[in-house]
């Protein structure tokens, strides 16, 4: 039990360091980048609001997207914007295996198989998951003024086409409601996030 301890908590040590790597999105409001691990929480709480009442098993959900990011203590965060990183797949499956390697072996696996449900996006949750992972960015993009589709000059065609692809399957519900959202703040009304 004492090595299985040790590893658990090497592991635990090591993603402290999510806390370090840089997203390209602000924080609400404006002000600096937030964190790949603000992220990861944000997402949480996300995904427990928007899914209350979903046939969801919501607690597979949130250790998806707490989970998923993870890989980016190696890999680094891949903006939706801006950046084409063709050897994202291999180079986010190499420090998964890396970093769920420090677990004891049966839990590196599960966590492993989580983060590849994630990424493969075909079960209900991950779906749902991946949905509020592109929901969460825009929803900042919104609050602060185009944030980062300002900064990279992002039009209204690319926000349905990279958001919109992944959203609208996921979250039919809700994904009108964003549109008008976004169409409002390309068409210069203010946001009703704002």
């Amino acid at each position: 039990m004492v090595d299985g301890f040790l590893a658990q908590l090497a592991f635990l040590i090591e993603i402290d360091r999510l806390k370090l790597v840089e997203r390209q999105s602000r924080l609400a409001g404006g002000g600096r980048r937030e964190n790949s691990a603000e992220h990861s929480w944000h997402l949480a709480l996300v995904a427990l609001t928007l899914g209350k009442g979903r046939s969801l098993d919501l607690l597979n959900t949130v250790k998806m997207l707490l989970i998923h990011d993870l890989v980016e203590i190696d890999a680094g965060d891949t903006p939706l914007h801006g950046t084409d990183r063709p050897d994202k797949l291999k180079t986010e499956t190499l420090a998964a295996r890396r970093i769920f390697g420090l677990l004891p072996p049966d839990q590196g696996a599960e966590y492993f198989a989580l983060w590849e449900e994630f990424e493969t996006g075909l079960s209900g949750e991950a779906a749902f998951a991946r949905a509020i992972d592109r929901l969460q960015p825009l929803l900042l993009n919104l609050v602060n003024e185009g944030g980062t589709w300002a900064e990279n000059g992002v039009s209204l065609e690319m926000v349905f086409e990279r958001y919109g692809s992944v959203i609208s399957p996921a979250l039919p519900d809700l994904w009108p409601d964003v549109m008008r959202m976004v169409r409002q703040h390309f068409d210069g009304r203010s946001s009703p996030l704002s």
